[in-house]
C-alpha cells in the first residue's frame, strides 16, 4: 500500500500546505528575511538574501577575508546594507566580525566540522520524511530537473552549478514540510558548512558515489518514506566519508 494513501486524514490547514507543495514546493526564502513594504528593508533583504546565497553555495572560500567596500562595490549598494547582512550572519554562525576591518569566515577544524554534520544528519532526515506527504507530481518533476543538472554540471566541472543544485534540491523537499522553524535551522547550518563543501567538491568530485538524489526520487516515486529518510541520511554520510581528516585546510 501506498504510505501516503494510508496516512489519517489531515486537519484543514495541513491540507492546504500539501496543495501549495503538490503545486511545485515553496521556495527557500532568506532566513529570519520578513516583507516589507518599506524600500530600506527590502533593499537589506536583498543584500542578505544575496550574500546568504554565496554562502550555502559554496563562493565564500574557507578562512576568507571579507570587504565590507568590495561587497558593496560588487552589489552596486552602500556599505551600510553589507554590515547589516553581515551583522545577521555572524549571529548565525557564518561569519566572525573581529572588527570594522576584519571580517572572515571563520576556521574549521575537525571539531566544528563534525558537530556540523552530526546538526545536519539529526534534521535533514527527519525534514525529507516530514515532507514526504506533501511531495506531489509537480515538485517530483523539479526534483529531477536539478538531478539532472546536478550530473550536467558535474559532467563539464562546473562546481558552483552543482552546488546551486545540491542545495536546491535538498531545499525543494525540506520546504515543502510546513515545520518552518526546522527548515531555517537547516539553513543556518548550510551557511556554516557551505564555504567548506564547495571545497571538496572542488577537490574530489563525487564520481566514487552512489548518487543518493536518484535514490530518493525512487524512493518518492515508491511511496517509501522511510526510503527518502534513509536516502538524504547516505547522502549527508557519503559527503563525510569523502572528504578524510586531511580535507580541513582552505584550496
Amino acid at each position: 500500500m501506498d504510505a501516503r494513501t494510508s496516512r489519517t486524514p489531515r486537519p484543514a490547514k495541513a491540507k492546504t500546505a500539501a496543495a501549495k507543495a503538490r503545486a511545485g514546493g515553496p521556495k527557500p526564502t532568506p532566513v529570519g528575511t520578513k516583507p516589507s513594504a518599506d524600500g530600506s528593508d527590502l533593499l537589506h533583504a536583498t543584500v542578505y538574501g544575496e550574500l546568504r546565497k554565496r554562502f550555502v553555495t559554496g563562493r565564500v572560500m574557507p578562512e576568507s577575508r571579507l570587504s565590507t567596500r568590495r561587497l558593496a562595490a560588487e552589489l552596486g549598494v552602500s556599505q551600510m546594507p553589507v554590515r547589516e547582512a553581515l551583522r545577521r550572519l555572524a549571529a548565525e554562525g557564518a561569519v566572525e566580525i573581529r572588527s570594522k576591518r576584519k571580517i572572515a569566515v571563520p576556521e574549521m577544524t575537525s571539531t566544528r566540522f563534525d558537530d556540523l554534520l552530526r546538526c545536519r544528519m539529526l534534521l535533514e532526515p527527519e525534514a525529507a520524511e516530514a515532507a514526504f506527504p506533501y511531495i506531489g507530481p509537480a515538485l517530483l518533476k523539479r526534483l529531477r530537473e536539478t538531478d539532472k543538472g546536478m550530473g550536467v554540471a558535474m559532467r563539464t566541472g562546473d562546481v558552483g552549478a552543482y552546488m546551486e543544485g545540491n542545495f536546491n534540491f535538498h531545499f525543494l523537499i525540506y520546504s515543502a514540510q510546513p515545520r518552518r522553524t526546522l527548515v531555517q535551522l537547516i539553513e543556518t547550518l548550510w551557511l556554516q558548512f557551505g564555504p567548506y563543501m564547495r571545497v571538496v567538491y572542488g577537490r574530489f568530485g563525487t564520481a566514487n558515489l552512489v548518487d543518493q538524489h536518484r535514490v530518493a526520487i525512487a524512493c518518492i516515486e515508491a511511496g517509501d518514506a522511510k526510503g527518502l529518510r534513509e536516502a538524504i541520511s547516505t547522502d549527508i554520510s557519503d559527503g563525510m566519508g569523502l572528504i578524510g581528516t586531511s580535507g580541513f585546510e582552505p584550496a
